[in-house]
């Protein structure tokens, strides 16, 4: 019956794991771009912007437009007055008379703005400035996607790094409470030790259980942000990959010495700073369409008639028009001020925009910048720390076993090792999300090759 019960369970934990669905990094970063609802949004508003410039191209032309109709009239009348020959008229009442009449006629005409204060021209400026400006919000869009994937993914496992970690440390207590318990036996430590080895077992247990949790977090906050069901069963990566052990291994930023480098590279890559520069000058564009209302308009019109009561002889008449028209505004009720004013608001709060955000971007890239000298630095003190504190742990146990320290020193050193481990791995991942940060903050992050 047991073989029979553990076969079940063997069986049960098998199809379990193979139904477990593997996604590794490159393969949830093409998930958020393709699932991401905001960039689809973004790529769906592309094709208005082209759109928006094709009209633009199109007011610079002359407008075309045909026109037909045909036109049938019957007319019945009963009685009247009748002409004589004589000139004189008889009234015959009971005679009905009847008439039909039948009209053809065709025309075309064209439409064409000659010249409007350089509205039309500043309108096919500021749709093309908005369809590059709405361009590159994409593609800066498509980084910030890639960088949170990525940001995701290292936390689970950071997080799978930690859970080990708390494991390892669940194995050492329980084999430390084994040998205290002997040692009990023997006569050689008090039921005290024992008990206090009992409470540190306990709490390893505990802090297993937590890092469980935070790891079950961090899966199901990456999985809500592919836009995947957080309930289904996905595995990951549980490592770094040789590319991330060898980015620890050198942590060298010989491309991020100078600040002030870092920022004039910055404004010159980042797609969003680069938009907003466009966007700055759609609001002047916006600036010279409302001016034009103050300039003369002149159009030219031309058309073609022609009208029959026969098909047969449709185009034996024929009307020809060429005008100009000249426009001259002189007061307009103050909506052309009106107008010009708002789009100089517009204009200023771009600018505005424009300014805040290189600040923005200066503040971020100095942080940034300094995060990650502050992670190489904890990155080599870290590793000489868990070096230290494992054989501070190793001399305090033979220490203890041969009676010249206390149970307290074993386990402070064990709590110094393992918060030196934690240190480190967090270090680690530290490092390496915020190495992909600064190529974010750069607008360098590469997201092509995700797609």
């Amino acid at each position: 019956m047991r073989i029979l019960i553990s076969t079940f369970f063997i069986v049960l934990l098998s199809v379990t794991g193979y139904s477990q669905k593997l996604l590794t990094l490159e393969e949830a970063v093409n998930i958020a771009l393709q699932r991401n609802t905001q960039l689809q949004k973004s790529v769906n508003s592309i094709d208005s912007y082209q759109s928006n410039v094709k009209a633009a191209y199109g007011s610079l032309l002359p407008t075309l437009g045909v026109q037909g109709n045909w036109q049938w009239a019957r007319s019945e009348t009963k009685g009247g007055l009748f002409p004589l020959q004589n000139g004189g008229f008889i009234s015959l009442p009971d005679i009905k008379t009847i008439s039909e009449t039948r009209s053809y006629n065709v025309g075309a005409g064209t439409n064409w703005t000659l010249f409007d204060g350089l509205s039309n021209l500043a309108t096919v400026s500021q749709s093309k400035n908005n369809l590059e400006s709405a361009q590159l919000s994409l593609s800066r869009l498509k980084q910030t996607i890639v960088y949170q994937t990525i940001s995701n993914y290292y936390d689970i496992i950071n997080a799978g790094e930690l859970l080990k970690v708390k494991e390892e440390d669940v194995k050492w207590n329980e084999k430390n409470l084994e040998t205290i318990n002997e040692r009990n036996k023997l006569g050689a430590v008090t039921m005290a030790d024992v008990y206090s080895q009992q409470v540190k077992v306990g709490n390893a247990e505990l802090a297993v259980i937590q890092a469980k949790n935070s790891l079950e977090t961090a899966k199901s906050t990456l999985l809500y942000y592919l836009g995947l069901d957080v309930l289904d069963n996905y595995s990951f990566s549980d490592s770094l990959s040789q590319a991330d052990r060898d980015l620890i291994g050198k942590h060298d930023k010989t491309n991020y010495q100078d600040l002030s480098d870092l920022v004039s590279k910055s404004l010159s890559s980042r797609y969003d700073y680069q938009s907003a520069k466009l966007s700055l000058e759609s609001a002047l564009n916006g600036v010279t369409i409302a001016r034009g209302g103050y300039f003369p308009s002149l159009t030219n019109s031309n058309s073609f008639y022609t009208y029959s009561d026969q098909p047969s002889t449709l185009f034996q008449n024929r009307n020809y028009t060429v005008a100009l028209a000249l426009n001259i505004p002189i007061f307009s009720g103050f909506s052309t001020e009106n107008r010009v004013e708002l789009a100089q608001v517009s204009a200023m709060n771009s600018k505005a925009d424009l300014s805040d955000l290189e600040k923005d971007i200066k503040r971020n890239i100095q942080k940034t910048y300094l995060d990650l000298q502050a992670a190489e630095k904890s990155l080599e003190v870290s590793k000489g720390n868990v070096a230290a504190a494992e054989e501070s742990r190793r001399i305090q146990q033979e220490k203890y076993a041969l009676g010249s320290s206390t149970l307290l020193d074993v386990l402070v050193a064990n709590s110094d090792y393992l918060t030196a481990e934690t240190n480190l791995i967090n270090a680690e991942y530290a490092y390496i999300v915020l190495s992909e940060q600064v190529k974010y903050q750069l607008g360098i992050l590469d997201y092509t090759k995700y797609e």
